[in-house]
């Protein structure tokens, strides 16, 4: 978790991270010995295993998770099938999630990842420094009944406050959290449209238009407002606007 953490933050961070990283993959000894290093086909193991998990903690703790759900919400109830394709919208939300995620990662970078690069710290203080503003920044979204529960289900002790609050808490709560956010922004979208599939639907009926879907009829007019009104500027506007 801690390698994991501190890849994530660093490949965001630029291309002078990339150039260090190959120096920076440095691990205790296998057999217990002092001043050693794993071999390099066991380093190349590591990475590519942990460039594996990378998707999983990109989408888990990052704005990416409400982003994706509004965005799947509003292909829906636009009631366009397949457009945008599903490689349009994750790409728009893992740059939305980027521009969200910059000052956060450039300050675990600072305060981390340089400093262990440069010796200053080993790497289990460096993953201390670096989760201090990544539990700043899910505390922020998180609910009290969600940190509530995982504090029960992992039977840790009361917090004092937001900074006794462990990554194995607050990583479940902010996804629970984000997942209850994502629900209320899609229902709330859905809404204008529904009115239109009704008012549609019930002008069919009553001209007696009943082999003809309403759903053929009511999506020009579901995507002629969407565009009248600046759609997609109103959507991503309200939702960069809502991490900050």
């Amino acid at each position: 978790m801690r390698r994991l953490l501190l890849l994530l933050f660093g490949l965001a961070a630029g291309s002078t991270i990339l150039r260090a990283a190959p120096a920076s993959i440095s691990l205790p000894a296998v057999n217990g010995s002092t001043g050693g290093s794993l071999g390099l086909p066991l380093q190349i193991v590591v990475s590519m295993t942990l460039l594996v998990l990378l998707p999983a903690a990109v989408m888990c703790i990052t704005p990416f998770l409400r982003i994706i759900v509004v965005l799947h919400f509003l292909r829906q109830a636009l009631g366009t099938q397949t457009a945008p394709s599903n490689q349009v919208l994750i790409g728009l939300a893992m740059f939305l999630s980027m521009l969200i995620m910059q000052p956060v990662a450039m300050d675990i970078y600072n305060r981390a990842w340089e400093p262990m690069d440069q010796g200053k710290l080993t790497a289990s203080q460096a993953f201390d420094e670096g989760s201090k503003p990544l539990k700043t920044f899910l505390a922020r979204y998180v609910r009290e009944k969600d940190v509530k529960l995982f504090v029960d289900i992992s039977k840790s002790p009361a917090p004092r406050n937001a900074d006794d609050l462990g990554l194995q808490v607050l990583i479940p709560a902010y996804i629970l959290s984000e997942l209850k956010a994502g629900f209320q922004i899609g229902v709330l979208l859905f809404l204008p449209f529904l009115v239109i599939d009704l008012v549609v639907a019930s002008v069919t009926l009553s001209v007696g238009m009943i082999q003809l879907p309403p759903i053929m009829i009511s999506a020009p007019f579901k995507i002629l407002l969407f565009v009248l009104v600046d759609g997609w500027t109103l959507v991503i506007g309200s939702l960069v606007k809502s991490f900050y």
